[in-house]
């Protein structure tokens, strides 16, 4: 992995990001503590509470919409801000601090000048377009790459699966799914790269003829097949989107009358 030109520090007010790796500003908190009442345990919301909530017809949809989005947040096992009812704290916490990037928004926490979270990773950083919920299998296998390639395999497969399920695929079966996108136009170098995660990680699980035990670069060379095949399925068609939504209305509607002609 390429040294980090500025590492973390908690004397700096930049550095780069051990989240997404650039180098840029960070904004600093202190941490300020509220005892739980009846000393009840932390809130973890399970599944059962995430469906309880989508079926709930007394709850106002946007009440719903940002539980929900809590949910998911909180799904994602990442630390993040939300705001007070009360401008009182119980207590001030000393010795811990947490730091977010401009870049990415997530935060990092520091106990007595040391960096605990996140825990350092190698090999590629995730595309930032990648759902939340692939992007912590990501990290999960950038944190574990060094010391078990064949486990960050397995995580990269279980990435591609969910990658299908994003793009609208049943993600039951990884072949049907990469088949089914193939039948719709995906590029024959992105199948490729589905492929070769979906057939190594796979191995990773079950060994066959490819022996991840001391192999690291090839896991290493997953995790920029993942990035790439996200930069193909979900950051370029993003960007392609975010484009022609500039293009003036009367254009945007010749081209559209244009496509509606050339399929009758």
């Amino acid at each position: 992995m390429k040294k980090k030109n500025n590492p973390p520090s908690i004397n700096d007010q930049a550095f780069d990001c051990p989240h997404c790796g650039a180098y840029t500003t960070q904004y600093w908190f202190d941490v300020l503590s509220d005892r739980r009442k009846d000393n009840s345990p932390p809130s973890i919301p399970s599944n059962k509470i995430r469906e309880l909530l989508e079926k709930d017809s007394n709850l106002p949809e946007d009440v719903r919409s940002q539980h929900l989005e809590w949910c998911d947040k909180m799904d994602t096992g990442l630390i993040f801000f939300t705001e007070k009812s009360t401008n009182y704290p119980d207590f001030t916490a000393n010795n811990i601090h947490f730091s977010k990037c401009y870049n990415c928004k997530k935060i990092a926490v520091w106990i007595h000048g040391n960096l605990i979270f996140p825990a350092e990773k190698v090999g590629e950083i995730p595309s930032l377009d990648l759902p939340d919920e692939i992007m912590r299998d990501f990290e999960e296998a950038r944190s574990i790459l060094d010391e078990s390639p064949r486990g960050a395999a397995a995580l990269l497969r279980l990435c591609v699966q969910k990658l299908c399920m994003h793009l609208g695929e049943k993600g039951k079966n990884i072949d049907d799914d990469i088949a089914n996108l193939v039948a719709n136009g995906l590029h024959p170098l992105v199948q490729k790269s589905l492929d070769i995660v979906r057939v190594i990680g796979n191995e990773a699980v079950h060994p066959g003829v490819i022996d991840l035990n001391d192999d690291r670069d090839t896991a290493s060379q997953l995790l920029y097949l993942i990035n790439s095949i996200a930069d193909q399925m979900i950051s370029h068609p993003k960007h392609v989107e975010a484009l022609y939504k500039k293009l003036p209305a009367g254009k945007r509607e010749a081209i559209e009358k244009r496509d509606r002609k050339s399929k009758s």
